[in-house]
């Protein structure tokens, strides 16, 4: 097992954490966005919903659930290329404002 280290924006633990676990009674969903967070380096991965859920040690549809609820939420963007395809996650981070010109 190799010693990674991840890069966590604060606010993640500050405040969604919070919003989602206690607001949202949504802890499968902080998961998720976490484990989605630490593993895409280049911004964005593709995972199965079987992959995620063996990830997070979460059920298939927990995960599922999640996903719908962190798109709702737009902390979170799923593409696909078609129907079967394995979906492309890009977790978002809506409290980082662009500055103006970007």
């Amino acid at each position: 097992m190799t010693d990674r280290r991840y890069t966590l924006d604060a606010y993640v633990l500050d405040a969604l954490m919070r919003d989602l676990v206690g607001h949202d009674h949504r802890a499968s969903a902080f998961l998720v966005y976490l484990t989605l967070s630490a593993a895409a380096e280049d911004g964005a991965l593709r995972l199965s919903h079987a992959q995620l859920a063996e990830r997070t040690g979460l059920s298939k549809r927990s995960v599922q659930d999640a996903v719908l609820h962190l798109v709702h939420r737009r902390l979170l963007r799923v593409t696909r290329q078609g129907s079967t395809d394995i979906p492309r996650y890009e977790p978002l981070t809506p409290w980082r404002r662009r500055p103006a010109g970007a």
